[in-house]
């Protein structure tokens, strides 16, 4: 018989052996085989992967190509280590000659070299996808330069009419570098559409202050024009859009647009630099530096007579803002900014039609003017014409029409007793 502590320590020594297990040394001796196996099932499932992610990455590669190409080289760089570790511990555990299965190490490298295959074929679609954008990015570069170069010609072609030869033109542009513009029939159009948007854009806030001063739009519009027959009620807009028109076109035709500042001159130059001087600047700077200036007289005389006197009281409460245009004041609040852009958008259209030689003649289309196709557009789409033989007939004229030289640039119209498709 031992004595019982000397039994509880031999038990406790013996069970401390059985939890541990053997070292990765002795399994290795035991079964060099599987371990071997299993490092390179690990290694030829990161190399698969590698393959895998870097297809993913190119299919993402129209979000952002740049980091995801730098993600892209980080995981290769990774990836790549990790390659070079499993060949590491190849050469340092060799196969015994024992081993017997050497058809699995080979299936691993096949299958490795296949997936750096695939990556290699990945890369190399991108580097041609780079080099076809590039070759894309020179051929829009050469046209920019061949335009350029038609313009420059076109450019010297039109100061050697005008008596100006490259050299003196050199310093002709403005402070900002701006070099004076062809004088086009698109150039004109652009103008038209501008001056289009304008009345458009300023309708909005008039037809929403009349709203908030319980004004009777109905009324207001049957004002305008009357007995009009609207396909829906939202076209009556139109009737205030063509009352801004009809008030800020009035003396278009003329080289003075209704305006007689003292010494005028009036030419088809002065018109243009005219335009070109107003063209970048803000109408509220241009009239704040010289209130009694060409176009400081002209928005005075139109804001008084697009505006009616009643629907400003309804507005503020007062006519205080009017009293102060009239007295040749340019008051700095949100509605009368908003009528400035009108202004200058009409000023500038103006300048521009009487810059050019012959100038450029303005028409208008009268209330029951059979429907044509040359020269008018409706400012309704989708409309639908009588079945009966009668043609459709102008209810309002919402922008005039213009001709310039033998080109039309055609009225907007409002046509009346038509349908709209849905």
């Amino acid at each position: 018989m031992q004595p019982t502590g000397v039994k509880d320590t031999q038990l406790r020594d013996s069970n401390s052996q059985k939890v541990h297990p053997q070292p990765m040394e002795e399994a290795k001796k035991q079964n060099p085989e599987a371990v071997e196996a299993l490092i390179l099932k690990i290694f030829t499932n990161v190399s698969s992967l590698k393959s895998a992610y870097i297809q993913l990455q190119e299919a993402h590669t129209p979000y952002n190509p740049d980091k995801i190409q730098a993600a892209d080289k980080v995981v290769i760089s990774e990836l790549k280590n990790l390659s070079e570790l499993k060949h590491f511990y190849r050469d340092h555990n060799p196969k015994p000659v024992c081993v017997p299965p050497q058809d699995s190490r080979l299936a691993a490298e096949i299958q490795e070299q296949q997936n750096l295959l695939k990556t290699y074929e990945v890369m190399v679609k991108k580097f041609q996808s780079e080099i076809q954008n590039k070759d894309s990015e020179v051929l829009q570069l050469q046209q920019q330069i061949q335009e350029a170069n038609q313009k420059r010609v076109k450019l010297e072609k039109n100061l050697k009419l005008r008596g100006l030869s490259a050299k003196e033109s050199e310093g002709s542009g403005d402070e900002n570098g701006f070099v004076p513009m062809d004088l086009t029939p698109d150039l004109f159009k652009a103008a038209v559409e501008a001056a289009s948007r304008a009345i458009h854009d300023f309708s909005k806030p008039l037809i929403n202050m009349m709203k908030a001063a319980g004004w009777d739009l109905d009324a207001a519009a049957n004002s305008i024009e009357t007995d009009i027959v609207y396909a829906k009620r939202a076209h009556k807009k139109y009737a205030f859009e063509s009352h801004i028109c009809q008030r800020m076109f009035s003396g278009f035709q003329e080289e003075s647009f209704s305006v007689r500042p003292e010494n005028l001159l009036v030419t088809k130059e002065s018109s243009f630099q005219q335009y070109l001087a107003l063209r970048e600047m803000d109408p509220l700077d241009s009239v704040g530096q010289n209130s009694d200036s060409f176009f400081g007289k002209f928005c005075l005389s139109k804001y008084l007579v697009v505006v009616h006197p009643k629907m400003e009281a309804s507005f503020f409460g007062n006519l205080d803002q009017r009293n102060y245009v009239m007295g040749g004041g340019h008051p700095r609040t949100p509605f009368y900014q908003a009528f400035l852009k009108l202004a200058k958008s009409i000023w500038l259209l103006h300048r521009l039609a009487h810059s050019f030689d012959p100038a450029v003649k303005v028409f208008q289309v009268q209330r029951g003017t059979e429907f044509s196709e040359v020269y008018m557009e409706s400012v309704v789409d989708n409309v639908v014409m009588d079945e009966s033989d009668q043609k459709a007939k102008v209810g309002l004229m919402v922008m005039p029409g213009f001709w310039i030289g033998g080109t039309v640039i055609q009225s907007q119209v409002y046509l009346t007793g038509v349908k709209v498709a849905e």
